[in-house]
This record gives C-alpha cells, structure tokens and sequence, in this order.
C-alpha cells in the first residue's frame, strides 16, 4: 500500500523538509512551509546540500539540518545550447535520484520520519510514509510541444510516486503561474494549490533606494548577468543595491560609493531592502517572482537565457500587466528602467497568499490511527 498512517498526535511526529539546489529559491520557498509545521508543535528536520544549509540555519538555527547532496546542474553559457546541456546531465540526475532513494530509506529508520515535503526533489518519497512534493510545473516548458508532453510524462512519473503534490499558486485565474501551474492535465494523485509561497510581508515603507539587483540561479548564467549588470552600474547615476545571492561567499566586491554589494541578505533585512526600493531588477524564477508579487513591488524581470520557462513566465507576466520583463541580450539598464517607468501604470494587486490549513489537514492525516509502520 503506497500510504500508511501512524497511530501518532501531530505534535509528536517527525517531518524532513528537503528543496531542490537549483538556485536558492527553492530553499526560500520552503520557510513558510517550514514556520506552518513549527506552529504545528511538530519536530522539523531539513535536508539538502551545503547554500541550502546556510540559507535555512540563518532562518531556523536550532533545527537540525541532515547533509543531502544535491543535483549540482549547470546551464550553458549559450542560449542554444541549453537543452542539450541540461540533456547530457541527465545520468547525473538519475544518480542522485537512486541516491536520494537510498538516503531516505536510512534516514526514515535512524530518525524514525513520519513524513516527507520534497520541494522538485524526484527521489525523496517513501512507500510507507505520507510524502509531499511541491513543485509549480506541472507543465514543463521546451520551446517544442512534442518534447514539453514528453517531459511532463516523466516529471508526472515521479510526482505520482508521492502521496500528493502541492503547487504554490492560486487556483483560478488570479494565478501568477499560467500554464505551467495550470496544465490540461493533472497528475493522478491529489493536487492541491496552496497560495503563493513567500517569507516576505507587506508593510508600510517609503521607498529611498533607486534600484535593488537581486541576482540568482544556478551557475555559469548568474555570473554572466552579474558582469553585464556590473559593467552598468559603475555609470549609474543614482545609488544602487547589488545582492549577489552568493550565500557562502565571503569575499566582498567593490564597486564604488553609490552602489553598495552585498554577497547575502537574510529574509527579514531583505524584506526591508525590498520595499525600500523602487524597481528591482532580477531573474525571472518562480520564487523570486511569488516574493516581489506578495510586496506588490515593481520589478524588471530578466529571465535566464535558454531557460525556457523563465521565458514563459516572464512573457506571460507582462502580457498580465503585473510585471515587465526584457531580454538579457543586448540589455540595457537606462533604457530598461525607462521602459519600466512607462510599464507601471497601476498599482499591483494583492495575490492569494499560502494558505497554513494545507500543512495541519496533511498533518491531521499523517498522524491519525492507521496500520502503523
């Protein structure tokens, strides 16, 4: 039987929160999720690789962190060559996956685990516990139909293999995702749309700082986009934020008095830096876009080349008239800002935040009398 309950009261059970290391997103993603199972009274354990670690012990010092190494992916320097490179990592994925499957059956054992929230980690789901995956693509986004039905085939053959997915976006049309968190078609287990996923709150604040560069993603790109948006600033005319989403780097950059760099900011100082700006510029990952959406923050959008559903989330945001975007190719910070000025007519909308009666009714579940482990 794919799923067995344990004869246990929610506060007495043992849950593994574990992200993905694309990026630090998903990690940031994870801390509402991570606070709802604390309020909950249950004992919390994360999981993942050396800058997931960071990020989470700098929100949450006194839980315990297991070491689980992550997919390592790279992208291409080349927009062109991105599929192919992200195909040739493909024996390296499958390996960890095995891996992740091997490590949780131990850890499950050691720690005696009654439960699983894997956020886009394939290999973290067990037969005899509840297990969670969160992810917002349920359509996976190519470029080529043939090979975006393919993709979701195999993404849909491991988000079956957990006991339900969770998607960070609302249900009806007031989404932030489009198609690739509302596709024709479900994954066979129980789907539920969450709210959006952030660690941020809107709060009164007057905005003094110019402009925020919040860069992010896995490497070589988040360098590439860094040299290009450096090379700018330093004939920027007005004061400016630099924060390099490097969490383990302690060498500090200098780029002259009126911008000031920053390697990374925890999520409360963040917050604050955020509202006290006026644009932002960044990439166009999910998590980045469900933190600027909550703030209802102006923001240039510059989604990761080759990355194909960045594209699409970029494009489908501004043809939503909640967020501009252009192209890294050819950018240009001056025209891009005036571009945005122009963009900006309304104020944002609010959007439907994570809603916390997801985590206790999955907790109530998880803990009700069963057939035991």
């Amino acid at each position: 039987m794919k799923e067995k309950f344990f004869n246990k009261p929610v506060n007495g059970l043992r849950i593994i929160v574990a992200p993905l290391d694309w990026g630090i997103g998903h990690a940031t993603r994870c801390i509402p999720i991570i606070y709802a199972l604390i309020k909950a009274g249950t004992q919390v354990f994360l999981a993942g690789d050396t800058n997931t670690e960071i990020i989470l012990k700098k929100e949450f010092p006194d839980l315990p962190f297991l070491s689980l190494k992550g997919y390592q992916v790279r992208y291409s320097r080349h927009k062109r060559w991105f599929l192919l490179k992200l195909l040739s990592q493909f024996p390296s994925i499958k390996r960890t996956i095995q891996y992740e499957q091997q490590w949780l059956r131990k850890v499950v054992l050691d720690y005696k685990i009654d439960g699983i929230i894997s956020d886009n980690r394939f290999g973290l789901y067990h037969n005899n516990i509840p297990s969670v995956y969160v992810t917002h693509q349920l359509h996976i986004e190519t470029g080529n139909s043939l090979l975006n039905r393919l993709a979701q085939k195999i993404h849909y053959s491991f988000i079956n293999r957990f006991t339900e997915c969770w998607v960070p976006d609302a249900e009806g049309s007031t989404n932030l995702g489009g198609l690739l968190s509302h596709p024709e078609k479900l994954p066979a287990v129980p789907v539920h749309y969450i709210g959006v996923l952030s660690r941020f709150f809107k709060k009164g604040a007057t905005p003094h700082n110019p402009l925020l560069v919040l860069l992010s993603g896995p490497e070589p790109q988040r360098t590439i986009f860094e040299k290009i948006v450096i090379a700018q600033l330093q004939y920027f005319n007005k004061a400016a934020v630099l924060v390099r989403g490097l969490p383990a780097e302690t060498t500090e950059l200098k780029l002259g008095n009126h911008v000031k760099v920053l390697n990374y900011v925890p999520a409360k100082a963040l917050n604050e830096l955020i509202l006290a700006s006026h644009i932002v510029l960044a990439r166009a990952g999910y998590s980045t876009v469900m933190d600027l959406a909550v703030l209802q923050q102006k923001a240039i959008l510059v989604p990761t080349p080759g990355q194909k559903e960045q594209e699409y989330l970029a494009g489908s945001l501004k043809k939503k008239q909640l967020f501009y975007s252009c192209s890294q190719q050819n950018f240009n910070l001056e025209n891009a800002l005036e571009n945005a000025n122009q963009f900006y007519k309304q104020p944002a909308e609010p959007v439907v935040r994570f809603d916390e009666t997801i985590v206790t009714n999955w907790l109530f579940n998880a803990g009700r009398p069963g057939e035991g482990q």
